[in-house]
């Protein structure tokens, strides 16, 4: 197979697609060119329920700070959940399988039930109020959406931690949000054996946190530390709430939640979604690019904790009414059959997952989908990272049988939703390359230098050249990051413009591939990982001068953490291996699992130009074996350069 390969839309499924050929697909697009106003405020009118209609679409009179619906009032856990009923009340909302197999269908009726006495224990028994910042700690299990609807419900902004992040990055996202509740659970299952997360909410919170708190949900059961006047048990408090909550009446552009994201420097960024413009966008992604219909069951493994779980688990599907997979576990346990199996059992139609995952599957069983029956298959989605010709030919091939379109989505923390994929039913796919903006996305790489947009086969930097309604809002907290993070770096006819960080360059048919970050962020298994924030991780240790971190290539992860580190004792350490265990338990400690090195070179010194900056870029040629091609002179002491190779090569 040929990254130049073409791969047609299943000339069947493209029938009943929702968008079903390239016609269809610019026509939608000339529409939002030519009438883009109008394009938006049609669809909002056409998916979202008003309580009261909006009577502006766009408001870009503040940009980059821009309003979209104004003057629209709606809830977005009446989307969700009670639209449905009517219709829907006894269909699956979500299907949960636990890690050790065990299966739970939730009804709509059930989930608005579920979902309302939540909301009533959140407000009679914590106070919380609209506006109020609620931050959920969980395992991958069907409270985790409870709680996340149940704070939209009563307006409260939710911020989701992802649960294998540690005490220390869980008390930063506390403090930086002003919490005063947390959610969590006394832990939950993994392989079959228990894990705790209570134990971290309790070294999270010290005398001084805002959290005055803590709700637990008791999962598996395990012995916690109960702090009374502080920790309650959602099992009690849950069970005589009434399932009726009147849901709060919220503005278009209030916030629904927030999300703490890695930056290029060292203290990690809330971005805050507010209400209308991203449920619209979440709903019409999920039609559009997963073409999910009224009985299909769709299945995405990401968890909640990051914003492909916000999305594309909880908000996107349940907007329109879909039945979703929620799954407690991992993927490749008992064995790499664990998918499939699902697949199988579940008659699941579109699957979602990372192309990390992807390669794991490959590796661990190259031959397990062949064991089970995968016909019910019509959508396969990647998320995350570029997925890599070899693993999109196994996935296509193997997976979904030479018939299933693979929608290889491009999008961020920032962007809400997908904002580059190809549509499953009108789409032709070239293997490992995000195709084309979605409709109402306006999207082109330019020139940095220059502000005009790239010529064909030149790499530049892409960005959105026109705001769209499930853009972040804001930095919580924070204006200024804001402006600088995503509209200092590119202009077009003199206007800034939202850059995403990305380098991409377009092929001779205007088809876009995403090249990676331009900036000082590393893609972990599809997870952004600001480089300052883990250097930070790594200085705390005591024996740590200098520290560079920056990513290179991994098999299985996409990218991979290579650190350099300059120690304080001039002697070297007499145990490199134990160090480096060392060290990467400070990062597990500070951060979590997630961030630790794969690769440490104890360095005499680091790349510097005279005035002190790090020259990364030549630290990322050593890491990937590549010549140096960059001008060394400048640098303070051009010699540590030859030096540093010598350490990785040998």
């Amino acid at each position: 197979m040929s990254e130049k390969q073409i791969f047609q839309p299943n000339a069947e499924f493209a029938k009943n697609a929702n968008i079903g050929s390239m016609d269809e697909y610019n026509a939608l697009q000339n529409k939002a060119i030519e009438n883009y106003e109008g394009f938006w405020g049609d669809y909002a009118k056409e998916k979202l329920d008003w309580i009261e209609p909006f009577t502006n679409v766009l408001d870009e009179s503040k940009a980059p700070f821009v309003k979209w619906f104004d003057g629209g009032k709606l809830n977005v856990s009446t989307q969700c959940i009670d639209r449905h009923l009517d219709t829907r009340k006894n269909k699956a909302a979500i299907i949960f399988e636990g890690d050790r197999g065990d299966v739970q269908t939730i009804t709509y009726l059930d989930l608005y039930k579920n979902v309302n006495r939540f909301a009533n224990l959140l407000k009679e028994d914590f106070g919380v109020q609209k506006g109020d910042r609620v931050v959920i700690y969980m395992p991958m299990i069907p409270e985790a959406a409870y709680a996340m609807l149940a704070c939209a419900r009563i307006g409260a902004i939710h911020s989701i931690v992802f649960g294998g992040f540690s005490s220390e990055a869980l008390k930063d996202r506390i403090e930086d949000a002003e919490a005063k509740v947390v959610i969590t659970a006394d832990g939950a299952f993994r392989k079959e054996k228990p894990y705790m997360l209570k134990p971290v909410v309790d070294a999270a919170i010290d005398d001084n946190s805002p959290v005055k708190k803590v709700l637990v949900v008791e999962r598996n059961h395990e012995e916690v530390t109960w702090n009374k006047g502080r920790d309650y048990s959602y099992n009690e408090l849950i069970k005589n709430k009434s399932t009726h909550c009147e849901a709060e009446v919220m503005d278009s552009e209030d916030p629904l939640f927030l999300l703490y994201t890695s930056g290029s420097t060292g203290k990690p960024k809330g971005v805050q979604h507010n209400s209308a413009g991203y449920i619209l966008w979440a709903q019409m992604t999920m039609e559009w690019v997963f073409d999910v219909k009224e009985n299909d069951t769709y299945w995405c493994t990401a968890d909640v904790g990051w914003i492909t779980g916000h999305t594309y688990i909880v908000y996107g599907p349940l907007a329109m009414g879909a039945t979703t997979v929620m799954f407690e576990g991992v993927i490749t346990y008992p064995d790499a059959g664990r998918p499939w199996s699902m697949v199988e059992n579940h008659r699941i139609n579109q699957f979602y997952t990372a192309p990390t995952a992807i390669r794991v599957l490959h590796k661990m069983g190259e031959n397990e989908p062949k064991k089970y029956d995968l016909s019910s298959l019509k959508v396969l989605g990647t998320v995350g990272e570029p997925i890599d010709p070899p693993a999109w030919k196994w996935y296509y091939e193997e997976v979904g049988g030479s018939k299933c379109a693979i929608v290889d989505t491009y999008w961020q923390t920032e962007t809400g939703g997908h904002i580059i994929s190809p549509l499953p039913g009108a789409t032709p796919i070239k293997p490992a390359c995000a195709t084309l903006p979605l409709p109402g996305i306006i999207a082109e790489i330019l020139d940095p230098a220059t502000g005009e947009k790239a010529e064909v086969g030149e790499t530049g930097y892409m960005c959105i050249t026109r705001p769209w309604p499930s853009q972040i809002r804001g930095v919580w907290g924070d204006e200024e990051r804001y402006v600088k993070s995503y509209y200092g770096d590119v202009t077009k006819d003199g206007k800034a413009v939202y850059f995403t960080g990305d380098g991409a360059r377009y092929d001779e048919d205007g088809y876009i591939t995403i090249t990676g970050r331009t900036d000082d962020v590393i893609n972990v298994s599809g997870h952004r990982m600001g480089t300052a924030e883990v250097e930070a991780a790594i200085k705390k240790h005591a024996n740590v001068a200098e520290v560079a971190v920056v990513g290179k290539p991994h098999e299985l992860k996409g990218e991979g953490i290579f650190a350099y580190i300059v120690l304080k004792s001039d002697d070297g350490v007499a145990d490199e291996v134990a160090e480096m265990k060392a060290i990467n338990s400070v990062i597990k400690k500070e951060i979590g699992n997630i961030a630790v090195c794969d690769d440490i070179v104890f360095a005499p010194g680091l790349p510097k130009t005279r005035s002190g900056k790090i020259m990364r870029r030549i630290l990322r040629s050593i890491a990937k074996g590549e010549a140096i091609t960059q001008d060394i002179s400048t640098l303070e002491d051009p010699s540590v350069v030859a030096k540093i190779e010598a350490m990785v090569k040998g």
